[in-house]
């Protein structure tokens, strides 16, 4: 029922296991939208007809007799509570809690950091430990900083603009900025995170269908903002994310 009215709704693909509350959310809102329009539009037509000249050559000075609109507006009230307490408060309180990461234990882990204007995005190698960073040395080759003679940070792998992550895996990303404030945006996900200087927020999410997604910027970020949406997420198997990942193992310093 729910991916009929995505359907009906023109709702964009939905590749997140956290974006379905999204979705539930914008589907209610638009049945209670609905509603009112279809409630007050018969209304109008109502007293256009009950209260026209015709009818009523004399205006009646006394009004309204009946306390049904008031009813009526009482029950549109409880609606939008019942909305704004029992789905969007909760869903957000959730999506929003950044400073508790679930305990994923298996999930993948990659760093992402937003210049203008392209994703930067480093994963750990085979051994699953990131290589010590420091900030003197971030460099263009080197955007993360990793220091040079940690060895577990010779195996790690840095790309730009082509995130990979497993389909059905919990995925923690850790956001940041080298410059200004951007904000990492994946529609398909509903995942929204501002990259901001100087701070490392997480944000997490489990896809769920395959493909290859685009990741916009959410925050103007200069004249060249437009071309952050050059940077695509792809949803593939555990195999082929392996695959690929060994693929880039110890470049480390090199930007694909």
């Amino acid at each position: 029922m729910m991916d009929f009215f995505s359907k009906l709704l023109f709702l964009p693909v939905l590749a997140g296991e956290n974006g379905k509350a999204v979705d539930e959310l914008i589907i209610y809102v638009h049945w209670l939208m609905a509603l009112l329009f279809l409630g007050w539009f018969a209304y109008f037509a109502y007293t256009l007809w009950r209260f026209n000249v015709k009818r009523h050559p004399k205006a009646d000075h006394l009004g309204v007799r009946s306390h049904a609109s008031s009813y009526i507006e009482i029950a549109v009230v409880v609606a939008e509570l019942v909305l704004l307490i029992g789905f969007a408060i909760p869903m957000w309180a959730k999506a929003s809690n950044v400073t508790k990461i679930p305990d994923y234990k298996d999930a993948t882990t990659i760093q992402i950091v937003a210049q203008q204007f392209a994703w930067n995005a480093r994963y750990a190698g085979k051994d699953g430990i990131f290589g010590k960073q420091d900030m003197t040395q971030v460099a263009e080759n080197n955007i993360f900083g990793v220091r040079a003679d940690d060895p577990n940070g010779k195996d790690d792998v840095q790309v730009l603009n082509e995130i990979h992550v497993p389909v059905g895996k919990p995925v923690i990303c850790f956001i940041s900025s080298k410059d200004v404030i951007h904000s990492f945006k994946v529609i398909a996900l509903r995942v929204t995170q501002d990259a901001i200087p100087g701070m490392r927020i997480p944000c997490w999410f489990t896809a769920t269908k395959e493909g290859r997604y685009q990741i916009n910027c959410a925050q103007l970020c200069g004249n060249g903002h437009s071309s952050m949406s050059g940077g695509f997420l792809v949803v593939e198997s555990q195999a082929a994310f392996d695959k690929w990942l060994a693929s880039k193992t110890g470049g480390a310093m090199i930007l694909e």
